[in-house]
């Protein structure tokens, strides 16, 4: 196997590939790229110590092109993203939810064109999610190269086994999407994919975009004053963290955020007696805390943030595993994978609408779109006494059958 895998590497080094480094080998790339219909990606970066992921590498593979960008001396790569975002191409990325993130960051747009090989697997009835190497072994016969998924890819130089693993990461992208659309095409199920694709994207955007304070652990029994004041130490805690690019949970605890809302006072005295913002790191920021709870303190009555809606009725669980069971049915007899059409607690929104719905709640996704068509009708017919499960036969991988019944 040792010996397999050494000659693997051997013939990976002579792959050919530019390296670029430069702005203007970065737009001589772009300009190639643009001709092309078809472009396959992957990034390599870095979360662990920064308010966002640090981009340290671009893989691109179209047509004879196969390039690294080295985002860290070029400095800005925003022509690629450019290019990416512009409609009329197909681009190919596999579990492309960071490859989303990065190109709106650069460009305020979704990837055009975006072809997952991880979400189109999921429609043939592969494993979903499954990763890039299961997939390059089940549909071309390859297995690539391990050992950097760990790497700091923010030292430089790069080494031979990092820049062999990064340019594996898209050399076979091409011919999984050749195959996979075949297999899409012969389901009819191109619109699906093409919808769920856009979905997951405006999913990116959306997080991007929204203001997750109400997700400060253990503000949810506070009343409305207080999550006022939560919400503007929250914006305070996200515009230090990403001046000084580390993670937010660094600046202040979510714990401290939540003692000082029950606190409830902008008197920095106060604030200082607080267990654990008493250490150096805040000194220089009992000023700006202060000002951020003495503004949410002037918050008009009529702006407070409301309280979240009470909870629904209690669903009965063995309903909601019965329901479980019934997506994983129609999965199998539609040839989809399970986790890709709906989990447990998509049920149980389901359910909640379905049982208790109320005039401000959301279709949710099990009855919208693809989802709709193949869940949504069969749902409302089992929780009617419509429709039964029954097995069929046991020696089969799916075993059970929906019956009418009279």
């Amino acid at each position: 196997m040792d010996d397999l895998f050494d000659a693997f590497l051997n013939v990976s080094v002579t792959l050919k590939h530019e390296y670029i480094n430069t702005a203007a080998g970065l737009d001589d790339l772009c300009t190639e790229l643009a001709k092309q219909k078809v472009i396959a990606f992957d990034t390599e970066f870095v979360s662990e110590d920064c308010y966002r992921p640090q981009l340290c590498l671009v893989q691109v593979a179209a047509g004879d092109i196969l390039a690294i960008i080295d985002p860290m001396p070029i400095g800005d790569t925003q022509p690629f993203w450019d290019l990416i975002a512009e409609p009329g191409r197909t681009v190919i990325a596999h579990a492309a939810r960071e490859e989303s993130r990065f190109c709106y960051r650069f460009t305020g747009k979704p990837i055009g064109g975006l072809f997952d090989t991880q979400l189109a697997a999921g429609f043939v009835g592969m494993e979903y999610p499954a990763s890039l190497g299961n997939l390059v072994n089940r549909l071309c016969n390859k297995t690539l190269p391990k050992g950097q998924t760990r790497t700091n890819w923010r030292h430089r130089p790069l080494n031979k086994d990092q820049i062999i693993y990064a340019l594996h990461d898209v050399t076979e992208l091409e011919e999984m999407y050749r195959k996979l659309s075949t297999m899409i095409d012969k389901l009819d199920r191109k619109e699906w994919v093409d919808e769920e694709a856009a979905s997951k994207q405006q999913a990116v955007i959306d997080a991007e975009n929204r203001e997750n304070w109400r997700r400060v652990s253990g503000s949810s029994g506070l009343n409305a004053r207080q999550l006022e004041i939560v919400r503007h130490l929250w914006r305070w805690r996200e515009n230090r963290a990403k001046a000084t690019d580390r993670l937010t949970k660094r600046v202040m605890r979510d714990d401290l955020i939540v003692e000082l809302a029950k606190v409830g006072s902008s008197d920095e005295k106060k604030i200082r007696n607080i267990r654990g913002l008493d250490r150096r790191g805040f000194t220089d920021h009992y000023e700006d805390i202060a000002t951020a709870i003495g503004d949410a303190l002037a918050v008009p009555e009529d702006d407070l943030p409301k309280r979240s809606r009470g909870t629904r009725r209690v669903v009965s669980p063995m309903l909601s595993q019965f329901l479980s069971t019934s997506i994983a049915c129609i999965s199998r007899q539609q040839k989809l994978a399970p986790p890709i059409v709906g989990n447990a607690e998509d049920v149980r929104e389901l359910l909640g609408y379905e049982l208790d719905r109320r005039k401000s709640d959301t279709e949710p996704s099990l009855l919208k779109g693809w989802r709709g068509e193949i869940v949504g009708k069969t749902f409302r017919r089992i929780l009617a006494g419509e429709l039964a499960i029954r097995v069929a036969d046991v020696t089969e991988t799916q075993p059970l059958e929906f019956i009418d019944v009279k």
